[in-house]
């Protein structure tokens, strides 16, 4: 077993489910005062439709973790599989095709193109895959954010919330199996986060998807069934919000 390592059974669920495998991952990047390691050793097996949060405080590595996963950042070294398969062996155009089957990403910053609606923000990437349906399945899926109304809206017109609920109906548009989602509510005020964070888990339980959530707000990590809690680029703790179990990482 390899430093920073958590290999145990979550919720009931064996790891023989796991959707997201971790081993000995490291990430580190070359500055001019030298090597900078971001990630070092972290191993993690995450089950198919377990919501799990990652926290911990600024420069933990807990976004770079998450980066990782959903491959917008290569790893050093050490493995990352997602559903079965090795990120580190696709070509940047697999890993696009794996993320676009698989992943829904969600951003503290929303993303949105300003100068289409909301509409045409989330048919675009349907558009792109050649669906004929991309504006009737967007105006489901905007429906579904409860944004039935404002879906000719650009998103200047639209609230803080408004805009994160077309890039959650966005990260939607594939069915993934998996939601990433990096401080959603990072940019939104107290009570409409609250709102964004119940029509996160409700969007996940519907799906039955994985829900990997990178968050400062500990009410939101204890609304998921288990908390990785990073320090200095290393998992320091792994906690079932479903049990008492709390699993602290050996240096």
């Amino acid at each position: 077993m390899t430093k920073s390592s958590v290999r145990i059974e979550q919720g009931g669920q064996n790891l023989s489910d796991s959707i997201i495998q971790l081993d000995n991952v490291h990430l580190t990047l070359t500055s001019k005062a030298g090597p900078v390691h971001i990630l070092r050793g972290v191993s993690l097996d995450i089950p198919a439709g377990q919501p799990a949060a990652i926290v911990g405080p600024s420069g933990s590595g807990k976004t770079s973790l998450l980066m990782v996963m959903a491959g917008l950042e290569r790893a050093s070294s050490g493995s990352v599989a997602i559903a079965g398969r090795e990120l580190t062996r696709l070509s940047e155009d697999d890993l696009a095709v794996l993320r676009g089957a698989e992943m829904g990403i969600i951003f503290q910053s929303f993303h949105l193109v300003p100068t289409m609606t909301a509409l045409e923000n989330v048919a675009l990437p349907m558009e792109l895959a050649g669906e004929a349906d991309a504006y009737k399945n967007a105006r489901e899926l905007l429906k579904e954010v409860g944004l039935a109304a404002r879906v000719e809206h650009y998103p200047a017109e639209l609230s803080g919330g408004e805009q994160q609920r077309v890039a959650i109906a966005r990260a939607l548009v594939r069915e993934p199996r998996i939601i990433f989602a990096d401080e959603p509510t990072g940019n939104l005020d107290g009570g409409t986060g609250r709102q964004i964070v119940d029509l996160l888990f409700g969007l996940r339980r519907r799906r039955n998807a994985t829900l990997v959530i990178v968050t400062h707000d500990d009410r939101l990590a204890h609304m998921a069934d288990r908390i990785i809690r990073m320090s200095d680029g290393s998992v320091a703790s792994d906690e079932s919000t479903r049990s008492s179990a709390v699993r602290a990482v050996s240096p």
